[in-house]
């Protein structure tokens, strides 16, 4: 079965490192234009199909088929290559919350951050429990902590009795207008 490759194609596969029995037997799997080789996609699918091909031409021709992917190519054409290293931090690491530097191993709630000099880790005050502590909830309750600045419009809506996980909610939904009049209430209660 030939191939349908146009001869333009079948130039730059020969230039790629292809033979004319190589483009045969690629034309007798079902592979007869470039985009053809999108269902095959990787170059190891691709050493599966024919084995005796290279694997640096198998790398060429995909990295030729599908510009997409040259990175997969790459790592097979150069096993040698350095690969990209992963870090992987442990769960009770804490990066400062201003400048997201890592701090060191003997670090506590409250210190200060060995980068910036700022709190790294801002204590928080929960609205409702009343409970102190680091971090975004409330190791107390489990209550989503809400901006400082806004603590006093949190205590008014757990007065008007809504749901603990409904009033952080509430508050980053709420629109300027909206916070102003809960700022009213809250001065209105405070005379």
């Amino acid at each position: 079965m030939a191939t349908e490759f146009s001869i333009l194609e079948r130039n730059i596969l020969k230039a790629k490192g292809l033979t004319e029995e190589t483009l045969a037997a690629l034309g007798e799997l079902g592979v007869q234009s470039r985009s053809d080789f999108e269902q095959i996609g990787t170059v190891v699918t691709l050493l599966e199909l024919m084995p005796d091909l290279d694997p640096a031409v198998a790398a060429r021709v995909l990295e030729w088929a599908l510009p997409a992917a040259p990175a997969a190519a790459a790592n097979l054409a150069a096993p040698d290559a350095p690969l990209p290293t992963i870090v992987v931090d442990s769960s009770d690491v804490v990066f400062c919350a201003n400048c997201h530097h890592k701090q060191p191993k003997d670090y506590t709630p409250g210190d200060l951050c060995v980068n910036c000099g700022r709190q790294a880790e801002p204590i928080e005050q929960c609205f409702w429990c009343g409970a102190s502590g680091p971090g975004k909830f409330c190791r107390n309750c489990g209550a989503h902590f809400v901006r400082t600045a806004e603590l006093p419009l949190a205590l008014l809506l757990r007065r008007d009795g809504l749901a603990k996980d409904e009033i952080p909610r509430r508050l980053n939904e709420a629109s300027t207008e909206e916070k102003e009049q809960l700022w009213g209430r809250v001065r209105r209660a405070r005379i």
